[in-house]
C-alpha cells in the first residue's frame, strides 16, 4: 500500500518535554503489554509442549498396538494354512488308500480269471485275496506296478499343482498385506508430521504474535497502494504461492476478524490520518511566511526557514536522522526477523531487486522534497489535494505494464480526479496565496511531487513479494537518507541551496524532532490499523487526508479555503474513495 507524506514543526520546549513525556509513557505501556503478552504465551507453549509429548506418546503407543495385531493376524494365518494343508493331505491320503484297495482287488481278480482258478465268489471290497500263482505272475505283476506308479505319479503332480496354486494365492495375500503395512505406516508418518508441523507453526506464532505478513496479503497489484500521501513506503503485495498437498482431514481456516476487531482497526486508521493531517500542519507552521502565523489565535510564531528546494531538503534531513534512530527499534518490535531480512537481501546479489528498491526510494526522495516545496507556498490541505494526482498515474502505469484496465468506476474516478483537482487549483492561481507564498511553484511542486510519487508506488509493486514490508520500510529510510546526505553535501546553485539563519538552528532541530516522532507515531498506527481492519479498509479512511489536513490548518493556523477548492477538495477525496471501496468490493463479486 502507499504510503503517506507526514510533516510537522517546531514546538515550544515545554511542548516538546510534553512530547517526550507521552512518548516515554507510550513507550512504558508498550513494555508492560509486552511483558504480560509474552507472559501468557509463554504458559500457553508450556502447556502445547505438553500436549506435544502426550500425543508423541499416544503415537508410540498406537504403532505398538498395531505391531503386536500384526503380529498376531500372521501367526493366526499362518496356523490356519497349516492345519488346511494338513487337512488335505489326510484326505489326500485316504482317497489313494481307497483307489489303491480297489484297483488292487480288480487287478486280482482279473488274474484269477485268466490263470483258470475261478473263484466260487467275487472277492468283495474291501478285502484282498489270496490267489494261487500263476505261471505269468512276475509279468502281471509288473504291470500292475507300472499301472500303479504312473497313478500315483499323476496323483502327486496334481498334489502339486494344488500346493503351488495354493502357495501363489499364500504369497499373493502376504504381499497384499506387506503394501497394506507399509501404506499404513506411510499413513502414520504422515499424521505424526502433520501434527508436529501445527505443534510448530503454533509456537512461531506464539513467540511471534506480531508477524504481520498476513495483514498487508490484502494489497492489489492491480489499484492504488494507499490514498494518503505518506514518507513511509506502500505495502509490498506479497506473491501467491503454490498450496502445499494436505491431507482431507486438515483443520479449518481461521475465522475472519471479529467486528471489535474492525472497528479497533478503524479507530487507529483515523488516529494514523489525524497524525498525519497535523504533520502537514506543523510543517506548514515550520516554514516561514510574509506575516506570522497565529497558532490557535493565542500566540504569533513567525516560522523558522524559507520555503526552497534546498530548505525542503534540510527539512527532510533533519526529520530523517529521528526516523533511522527510533526506526530500527520498531522495526524490530513490529517483525523480530527484519534483520534477516535484509541480511539475505544484502547476500541475495539480486541486481533487479535492488535496482526497484532503490529506485523506489530515490523517487519517494524527490516526491517528498516536492511535497515540502508545495506546502511552503500554498496551503497544506490544496497541496495534498493536488498530490492526489498520484492515484491516476498510478492506475495508468499499471494498465501499461501490468495489463491491469481500469474498470467503469476506475475511469469515472478519473474523470472526478481531474476535475476536483481544476477546481482546488483554480483558485489558487486567481488570487495571491496566503503568506506571500509562489503560488506556480507551489502547484507545480505538489502535481510534481504526486507524478514522482506515483513512480515510486508503481516501482514498489515490480518488487512486491520478494521483501516483507517492513524490511522494505526499512530499507526505503536508509536509502532516502542517503540521497537527502549527498543532495546537501554536493554544492547547489544559489537558488537551490540552503539558506538558514545560525540563529533557528535549535529550532529547525526541535522542528525535525517532532516531525520524525510524528512520522513514527503514524506509522505504528497505520501497521496495527492494517492488521486489525485490513489494508482495504484502513486506505478508506485514508481518503479523509486532504479533508483532515484542511480542518486541521483552519482550527490551529486559521488557514481559509475558498468554496471552490472545498468543494473541489471532495470531489477528489470522494473519487479516491471509490477506488478504495472497488478494492473491497471487485474480489467479493469475484468470490461470488
Amino acid at each position: 500500500m502507499a504510503q503517506r507524506n507526514v510533516y510537522s514543526s517546531k514546538g515550544e520546549p515545554e511542548d516538546a518535554q510534553s512530547a517526550e513525556e507521552v512518548l516515554h509513557s507510550v513507550m512504558q505501556e508498550l513494555d508492560a503489554l509486552h511483558e504480560n503478552v509474552k507472559g501468557q504465551l509463554n504458559q500457553d507453549i508450556t502447556r502445547l509442549q505438553t500436549e506435544k509429548n502426550h500425543l508423541i506418546e499416544d503415537i508410540e503407543e498406537l504403532r505398538e498396538q498395531y505391531r503386536k495385531l500384526q503380529s498376531q493376524q500372521m501367526e493366526s494365518l499362518s496356523g490356519r494354512y497349516i492345519q488346511q494343508q494338513q487337512l488335505w493331505l489326510k484326505q489326500l491320503a485316504q482317497v489313494l488308500a481307497h483307489n489303491l484297495q480297489d484297483l488292487l482287488v480288480q487287478r486280482f481278480n482279473e488274474l484269477s480269471a485268466n490263470s483258470g482258478n475261478s473263484l466260487s465268489s467275487p472277492i468283495p471290497s474291501g478285502e484282498f485275496p489270496i490267489p494261487l500263482p500263476p505261471s505269468n505272475y512276475d509279468e502281471r505283476a509288473s504291470q500292475l506296478l507300472a499301472a500303479l506308479d504312473e497313478r500315483i505319479d499323476r496323483s502327486f503332480q496334481m498334489l502339486e499343482q494344488d500346493l503351488s496354486s495354493y502357495e501363489s494365492e499364500l504369497s499373493v495375500r502376504l504381499n497384499n498385506m506387506k503394501t497394506l503395512e507399509m501404506q499404513g505406516e506411510e499413513l502414520l508418518q504422515n499424521l505424526v508430521n502433520r501434527i508436529r508441523e501445527e505443534l510448530e507453526s503454533e509456537e512461531e506464532y506464539l513467540e511471534n504474535p506480531f508477524d504481520a505478513q498476513d495483514s498487508y496479503v490484502e494489497e492489489s497489484t492491480n489499484s492504488v497502494n494507499s490514498v494518503r500521501p505518506q514518507f513511509l513506503p506502500p505495502t509490498p503485495v506479497e506473491t501467491r504461492r503454490e498450496p502445499m498437498p494436505q491431507p482431507s482431514s486438515a483443520p479449518p481456516t481461521a475465522p475472519a476478524k471479529v467486528a471489535s476487531q474492525v472497528q479497533t482497526g478503524l479507530v487507529l486508521a483515523l488516529s494514523s490520518a489525524v497524525v498525519l493531517s497535523l504533520f502537514n500542519v506543523c510543517l506548514r507552521i515550520l516554514i516561514k511566511s510574509r506575516n506570522p502565523r497565529v497558532v490557535f489565535g493565542l500566540f504569533e510564531f513567525p516560522g523558522v526557514v524559507t520555503p526552497g528546494f534546498g530548505n525542503s531538503l534540510l527539512i527532510l534531513l533533519m526529520r530523517l536522522i529521528v526516523v533511522m534512530a527510533l526506526m530500527p527499534i520498531l522495526a524490530t518490535f513490529l517483525y523480530p526477523s527484519v534483520w534477516k531480512d535484509i541480511r539475505r537481501l544484502f547476500e541475495s546479489g539480486d541486481r533487479a531487486l535492488w535496482s526497484k528498491v532503490l529506485g523506489s526510494a530515490f523517487f519517494l526522495f524527490l516526491s517528498q522534497v516536492l511535497i515540502y516545496l508545495a506546502i511552503g507556498n500554498i496551503p497544506a490541505g490544496i497541496a495534498i489535494t493536488i498530490f492526489f494526482i498520484y492515484p491516476i498515474i498510478t492506475v495508468l502505469g499499471s494498465w501499461i505494464l501490468f495489463g491491469s484496465r481500469p474498470s467503469n468506476v476506475g475511469f469515472l474516478a478519473i474523470v472526478g480526479i481531474t476535475a476536483g483537482l481544476i477546481l482546488v487549483g483554480w483558485p489558487s492561481f486567481a488570487a495571491p496565496a496566503p503568506g506571500g507564498g509562489n503560488v506556480g511553484v507551489g502547484v507545480t511542486a505538489a502535481l510534481a511531487s504526486g507524478i514522482t510519487f506515483a513512480g515510486y508506488v508503481l516501482l514498489t509493486q515490480m518488487a512486491a513479494g520478494k521483501l516483507h514490508p517492513i524490511p522494505f520500510s526499512l530499507v526505503n529510510f536508509a536509502a532516502i537518507f542517503v540521497f537527502s546526505s549527498l543532495s546537501l553535501w554536493v554544492p547547489l546553485s544559489e537558488n537551490f541551496s540552503p539558506k538558514i539563519d545560525q540563529n533557528v538552528w535549535p529550532g529547525l532541530i526541535m522542528g525535525g524532532v517532532v516531525l520524525g516522532v510524528l512520522t513514527l507515531f503514524s506509522y505504528l498506527l497505520n501497521n496495527f490499523a492494517i492488521r486489525f481492519a485490513g489494508a482495504a479498509l484502513a486506505s478508506v479512511i485514508g481518503t479523509l487526508g486532504p479533508a483532515m489536513t484542511a480542518l486541521f490548518g483552519f482550527l490551529i493556523i486559521n488557514e481559509k479555503l475558498q468554496p471552490v477548492a472545498i468543494l473541489g477538495m471532495a470531489v477528489v477525496t470522494l473519487s479516491v474513495a471509490a477506488m478504495s471501496v472497488e478494492r473491497i468490493v471487485a474480489p467479493q463479486k469475484k468470490a461470488g
